[in-house]
């Protein structure tokens, strides 16, 4: 994602562990990532299915959903202190995707929403020490010069399920069964975590001497700001997101074009993935400076320009590509903000960006009802706007410049 100026220990730990760049082992983890966002995203499409299978109302259905995310956000943190430092992080990473599978197994065998809610719990604790452990492996087992590629490599897999993971999966559930899907997406795991013994290099466990801490990571400059900063922008992708469909139905265009702009969101942002690989290990702050700018002007002018086809469209493919980029920037940002404390530093993201992610839900549904649903993408670009603030102001600590950018400034 950018220069990763991850510390020198790491990177002089990776081409002595990875000289060859891990084509084999990046893909692994993302289609480990990309089955994890399905199986977090896929009862919201399934959500009548299983509410008739199991008898009760949808909106308890949503429970399934909720119990996920706030799993991860109760366990993410001290799982991660707890098991980072004491199991081997190639074996806490195959013992990640295990357990998906197995959540799946008891979801799709699940007699009733109660252990249904359950499997999805453990789910949830394994989807929360996969993305703890994920990006602080990948940056130990890549040279340096090469996080940035490897990064938006692996968080690939994120958007591919936003865009075609949870509408397969979906379609899956309405042509077989929902139980079917699940199932489906169980034996993905279960390959996957056989595929990784195989496939994923060993790493380092340690970088030095010091033990990593969340309280060490909090006194380093930029950790906090990292950690602010890119909650408040899933905060505002997720406040629309959310409530698309009533905006689209305010400003007067048709119904399918709820799952047309979902899946352009989607799709526009594997075009951002694309271009933070190109330009993340060289030009990190005025790439992410342009897009999360390109982001809060795209929030702004849908009210305005959201009534016609063509403005929709723009403006949701500018959003959904600046969603791409920003995302493999910040994974970069806070692994190098972290230094020698990352691991704890990244276990905190997974946490606030859970926490951002529920809180746009909400704050959508909050602007919805205060302003109606014509403004809610100008609600979405106010956490934008106050994201880019702070990213402005950390120039030094959690959103330096690129080795390039840096040579321009010099003078000459």
């Amino acid at each position: 994602m950018r220069d990763v100026a991850i510390p020198e220990t790491a990177a002089t730990a990776a081409p002595a562990s990875a000289p060859v760049f891990p084509w084999g082992g990046l893909l692994i983890l993302a289609a480990a990532g990309f089955t994890a966002v399905t199986t977090e995203l896929l009862p919201s499409g399934l959500l009548p299915q299983i509410s008739r299978d199991l008898g009760v109302d949808e909106s308890a259905v949503g429970s399934l959903t909720a119990a996920y995310a706030a799993v991860i956000v109760f366990t993410a943190l001290p799982l991660s202190r707890l098991l980072g430092g004491r199991v081997p992080r190639k074996a806490l990473l195959i013992g990640t995707v295990l357990p998906f599978a197995l959540s799946n197994v008891l979801l799709a065998s699940s007699p009733s929403l109660g252990l249904a809610v359950a499997a999805r719990l453990l789910g949830g604790v394994a989807h929360g020490m996969l993305w703890s452990s994920m990006a602080p492996y990948v940056a130990r087992i890549v040279p340096a010069h090469s996080v940035g590629r490897a990064m938006a490599m692996v968080f690939s897999g994120n958007s591919i399920a936003l865009a075609v993971g949870a509408p397969i999966g979906t379609l899956m559930g309405s042509v077989l069964t929902w139980r079917a899907s699940f199932l489906i997406l169980a034996g993905v795991g279960a390959v996957l975590a056989l595929l990784a013994i195989w496939v994923l290099p060993a790493a380092p466990n340690e970088d030095g001497h010091a033990t990593p801490t969340l309280r060490g990571a909090l006194k380093l400059p930029g950790v906090i700001a990292v950690a602010t900063a890119w909650p408040l922008l899933l905060l505002g992708h997720f406040t629309l997101f959310t409530y698309i469909a009533p905006f689209l139905h305010v400003s007067g265009l048709p119904d399918a074009f709820t799952s047309i702009s979902l899946s352009v969101v989607g799709a526009a942002s594997l075009v951002g993935i694309w271009i933070a690989g190109l330009t993340a290990d060289s030009h990190p702050r005025r790439s992410l400076i342009s897009a999360v700018a390109l982001l809060v002007l795209a929030f702004g002018l849908l009210p305005l320009l959201g009534g016609t086809w063509v403005g929709e469209l723009v403006l949701v493919t500018v959003w959904g590509t600046a969603f791409g980029v920003i995302g493999i920037y910040n994974q970069a940002a806070i692994l190098r903000a972290g230094g020698e404390h990352k691991d704890a530093a990244n276990g905190l993201t997974v946490v606030t960006i859970q926490l951002g992610i529920a809180v746009g839900a909400g704050y959508g549904a909050l602007a919805l009802t205060a302003v109606g649903a014509l403004w809610v993408p100008l609600a979405a670009a106010v956490p934008t706007a106050a994201a880019l603030a702070i990213i402005l102001a950390s120039r030094r600590g959690g959103y330096p410049a690129g080795p390039r950018e840096t040579k321009l400034m010099r003078p000459r």
